[in-house]
């Protein structure tokens, strides 16, 4: 079940990055709250390898 969060950490991290790449030149703000949201995903699965 861990591995399992881990991988949908990582997932959800990767669609965080796509979603505010392309939401970059609509709304910068959103994007920014939604990259930061990527990040932090990112260090929850690296700090759960």
């Amino acid at each position: 079940m861990s591995v399992l969060f881990t991988y949908l950490l990582f997932i959800g991290a990767g669609i965080a990055v796509g979603g505010a790449y392309s939401m970059f030149k609509v709304n910068k703000l959103a994007s920014g709250i939604l990259l930061a949201l990527a990040i932090l995903a990112a260090v929850a699965g690296a700090l759960r390898i």
